[in-house]
């Protein structure tokens, strides 16, 4: 791993687009802006590159990575559509919805990137900084979170510049983004399955289906033990902090990440207190959570208690991505 690299950063623009097509092309590695977090872009069909994408970020190599490519037409060169997987694509692309699908006899996606699995996990970015790299280079690109694996996602360049300065080539600065959790993963090999929720909202999904999501068994596997889909490892999304859930009292020099105005005992206890949203707003709780995890993290608190989240629309979403973060911290 060449640890010490020099790491440019640019402002979003035509030379930063041209300059992350350029890395792309000659294998390097591109942290740039989604509408859900900032991705670490690599050539998806280079083996080279995307092993040098798993070692900077440390993560497990039978984890698979998300190919984001421009339109439907490239998505269906990657992978098979049925019927329910093509009126999800037409509803919800460009946007939050990632697709787990059958590769193509011709898929361009390294298996090094999809786990060795027979599947590909694929979506077409809204963010349009995403879409214009995607389109100067030309093919698909695999682009997890851009943060050492397992640690709270990034939703600014300065958290990926912190995380992984020094280990890849280039970030684009596009600025805040504004999901602010990762894409919602839906299985679409038999009946469309609910693998990861994210930021579209599960009713929307089911709206068009016309069905309820089948839901997996929790930390579902493949048969070799693999995670079916990205950040469904029981530990993610974690910061260095223990994380308490649900908490309608804090404990002396607890940190406290409050939803909404409601009461909580012993909130003048607390070392500090971040909110997430304080009119109780679901869509301004997602785009606050990592950054305020990461907020909190670097005030050096402990224990980061977190007041309870309504379990609906993207509160689900954010739900999951505390559960995973206070895994083994608990």
């Amino acid at each position: 791993m060449n640890v010490g690299l020099k790491t440019q950063i640019l402002p979003a623009g035509e030379a930063a687009v041209a300059a992350a097509a350029r890395a792309l092309s000659e294998g390097g590695l591109v942290a740039f802006p989604t509408e859900t977090v900032y991705g670490l872009g690599a050539d998806a069909s280079n083996p080279a590159a995307i092993a040098r994408l798993y070692q900077a970020k440390g993560r497990p190599a039978f984890n698979p990575l998300i190919a984001h490519v421009g339109d439907i037409a490239a998505a269906r060169r990657i992978a098979r559509f049925d019927t329910a997987a093509m009126a999800l694509a037409e509803a919800f692309w460009p946007g939050p919805l990632t697709l787990v699908l059958p590769k193509t006899e011709d898929c361009a996606v390294a298996d090094l990137a999809t786990a060795g699995l027979d599947t590909v996990a694929v979506r077409i970015p809204a963010h349009p900084v995403a879409r214009d790299i995607l389109r100067e280079f030309g093919g698909p690109v695999v682009a997890p979170s851009a943060n050492i694996s397992g640690h709270v996602s990034p939703t600014a360049a300065a958290h990926v510049q912190s995380d992984l300065a020094g280990r890849i080539d280039l970030i684009v600065d596009g600025g805040a983004v504004e999901v602010g959790v990762e894409s919602t993963i839906v299985g679409c090999i038999d009946a469309p399955m609910l693998l990861r929720p994210g930021g579209l909202p599960r009713a929307e999904i089911e709206r068009v289906l016309g069905r309820a999501l089948v839901q997996p068994a929790p930390d579902a596997e493949s048969d070799n033990g693999q995670p079916l889909a990205p950040g469904m490892l029981a530990s993610h999304y974690a910061p260095r902090a223990r994380v308490r859930l649900n908490a309608v009292a804090i404990e002396p020099g607890e940190a406290l990440l409050a939803f909404g105005l409601g009461a909580i005992s012993g909130i003048d206890a607390a070392s500090h207190v971040m909110n997430l949203s304080e009119r109780g707003d679901l869509d301004e709780a997602a785009a606050n959570l990592f950054g305020h995890l990461r907020a909190l993290d670097a005030k050096g608190a402990r224990t980061i208690a977190v007041m309870p989240i309504p379990d609906e629309g993207l509160g689900e979403a954010i739900n999951d991505r505390l559960r995973r973060a206070a895994v083994g911290r608990e």
